[in-house]
């Protein structure tokens, strides 16, 4: 079974709330038996819905420091390099980069001085701004309208009829059998013009 449904997405929203929820509370929450759930979990992970089970930590609870919000104008070509140096910082909890060559990043830091001194060089930077954060909320839900497999081929939606392909340790989806040997052929191609 490829395709996703609604007791799929609840198993999500669940785990994403607490990814330590005992699978028997699952099963309970969504009218499923607990060996049920497992195979439905263990689909989703093979499938690539769900990677891992992680901790969510309340940073403010063990660093010191003011919580700020980096924004940073970067030079053209230079948003990546900017990024990862950022992102190098032990006290950055998010990096991201926008389309239009912007970084944003919240940084627990010592004092609201620049934390980007020594950091970033002064070239990859057009202008920046640091601002204190007064409250931080972390999202977990999904919105059920955008839950649904995406085909690699066309981008249509995967659906119970789709089909899957594991190359070089990732795993495709697809829509329909057309779609899959499409995209097997021209990785086929590809690879064979790179050898």
């Amino acid at each position: 079974m490829t395709g996703l449904d609604d007791t799929d997405l609840k198993i999500v929203r669940l785990l994403a709330e607490d990814a330590r929820r005992p699978y028997s509370e699952i099963a309970d929450r969504v009218g499923l038996a607990p060996p049920t759930v497992s195979e439905r979990i263990d689909r989703l992970r093979e499938t690539g819905v769900v990677r891992g089970f992680t901790a969510e930590v309340d940073r403010s609870l063990l660093d010191d420091g003011v919580p700020l919000l980096v924004e940073v104008e970067c030079a053209v070509g230079r948003s990546e390099s900017v990024r990862q140096a950022i992102a190098e910082r032990t006290d950055a909890e998010h990096v991201l980069s926008t389309a239009d060559g912007r970084v944003l990043a919240t940084i627990r830091a010592d004092g609201i001085g620049d934390p980007l001194d020594g950091v970033v060089e002064p070239e990859a930077v057009e202008r920046r701004s640091v601002t204190p954060l007064v409250a931080v909320d972390h999202r977990t839900g999904l919105d059920p309208g955008g839950f649904a497999l995406s085909c690699a081929e066309c981008d249509n939606t995967v659906t119970n009829e789709g089909e899957h392909l594991r190359i070089d340790g990732t795993r495709y989806h697809f829509c329909c059998s057309s779609c899959r040997s499409n995209f097997e052929e021209r990785y086929d191609r590809l690879s064979e013009e790179s050898a």
